[in-house]
């Protein structure tokens, strides 16, 4: 099993059409400033905790700066179970341009 890796066009359709959560994994500062609705900041220090209590058959949708390190991040999700993991390509900066 792998993760999808989907254009922001894509995302933003995925997002309107289901039921997902949506993963900012930029630093603190960065995710404070703006971020996709919805988002949730997932980071060193609460990454344990959402793995143990998220249902793991849910999507999760991953973005970062500009979509690399959320492969990484997707990739990592996958290896710990997930089932549904996208990567949004672009990442925060590619949102925002649209």
């Amino acid at each position: 099993m792998s993760f999808q890796c989907i254009s922001v066009d894509e995302a933003k359709k995925l997002i309107d059409e289901n039921n997902l959560t949506i993963i900012d994994i930029r630093d603190y500062n960065s995710f404070s400033q703006g971020h996709i609705d919805n988002a949730i900041h997932v980071e060193d220090l609460n990454i344990d905790s959402f793995i143990n209590n998220k249902n793991k058959s849910e999507a999760i949708l991953i973005y970062c700066y500009h979509g690399n390190s959320s492969k990484s991040a997707a990739n990592f999700f996958i290896q710990n179970g997930f089932d549904k993991v996208f990567s949004m390509d672009e990442g925060y900066s590619g949102w925002i341009k649209n």
